[in-house]
């Protein structure tokens, strides 16, 4: 039996259907992210699981107890937000141990917990500063300590890393990721970077207009979309996709038959440039952006007018500049197909 199930959750904001019908099981122990576009519906669900919404339809099961009319204080969850929500008068031992006290909770126990939290989250010497004393990521662990102390059958994560600047962002991402594993606690996370999403998740829920589109690992999302939408979302830079009207040759360059009428789509590691002169498809570089450890190089292929734009990745430097002419081979048994409504037709090969 699932450790958390949603069975066809629907939410309504008057004539807004903001949630459709989602069914979802999740595992004990398993680290989920729900990952989608602005307004996809993500917060919303993830409110709905911790009774801070309410769910106009369906039943959320926590394990194999019925919660979905429960308030937030009695399903034994655990949310971090993403503005921390710390009460700034209070020490970071006061605002871990709220909770706690407020239950009544043995003063000992309390201290215990409070603890052994700021242990794992590397606390302990901050205990008994105020929040304004602390850096954003330290005030975001405290938010994640308070979570903690409870000891939840579920903790939930909304966008806690959005406030805090890149490095602090990668760090403070290890730093969950450890937890988890510490833990093994089940966990829920909402993200709308790909790069969390793709590190963190156990498995990635993809939305789209308060609809799931595709669960899956994060590699399997990768390299096997189940369609355009999935396809384009997952992974920076995004799919090359290429609409074969537009660009015909791309259909005798993949395999594909000349009849296909859709997209195919590329990752931008499976383009591989070529001099000018060979390769399948001519290109003329439009861009070349050089980040270190990698190349994005933008072409235009096919007429200048209505061309169409690629672009390609590899792991070494190039001399290449915009207007230099190029050659691009597409990688065999890379490519995926989408038809015109933008559903996958073949498995990439």
């Amino acid at each position: 039996m699932s450790f958390l199930r949603l069975q066809g959750v629907e939410k309504y904001f008057g004539p807004v259907h903001a949630i459709k019908g989602v069914e979802l099981s999740i595992e004990k122990g398993e680290f989920v992210v729900f990952v989608g576009p602005s307004g996809c519906g993500k917060s919303t669900l993830l409110r709905m699981i911790a009774g801070l919404t309410e769910i106009d339809a369906g039943r959320l099961m926590l394990d194999g107890r019925d919660i979905t009319q429960l308030p937030s204080s009695k399903r034994d969850l655990a949310m971090v937000f993403q503005s921390y929500a710390l009460y700034p008068h209070m020490s970071v031992y006061d605002n871990m141990s709220f909770a706690l006290r407020l239950a009544h909770v043995d003063p000992g126990v309390v201290r215990q917990k409070v603890e052994r939290a700021a242990e794992i989250l590397n606390l302990t010497a901050y205990l008994k500063r105020t929040p304004r004393e602390l850096s954003g990521g330290q005030r975001q662990r405290v938010a994640i300590g308070r979570a903690i102390v409870r000891a939840p059958k579920v903790f939930l994560f909304d966008e806690p890393l959005s406030n805090l600047d890149a490095a602090l962002r990668g760090q403070t991402r290890v730093e969950i990721a450890k937890l988890h594993r510490d833990l093994g606690a089940t966990t829920i996370y909402v993200t709308h970077d790909q790069v969390e999403a793709m590190t963190l998740a156990d498995r990635v829920v993809v939305l789209r207009d308060g609809a799931i589109e595709q669960v899956g690992s994060p590699l399997a999302l990768y390299d096997r979309p189940a369609n355009r939408f999935v396809a384009q979302f997952i992974g920076t830079p995004q799919m090359n996709l290429i609409d074969t009207a537009a660009l015909p040759a791309i259909a005798s360059l993949v395999g594909a038959a000349e009849s296909t009428e859709g997209c195919v789509g590329v990752r931008p590691e499976h383009v591989i440039v070529r001099p000018p002169g060979e390769g399948r498809l001519a290109g003329r570089v439009e861009l070349v952006e050089s980040l270190g450890s990698n190349t994005l190089i933008y072409a235009q292929v096919g007429d200048p007018a209505q061309g169409v734009q690629i672009v390609a990745s590899q792991s070494t430097r190039c001399a290449l500049h915009p207007g230099d002419a190029i050659g691009l081979d597409i990688a065999p048994h890379s490519f995926h197909l989408f038809d015109r409504q933008g559903q996958t037709l073949a498995p990439a090969a």
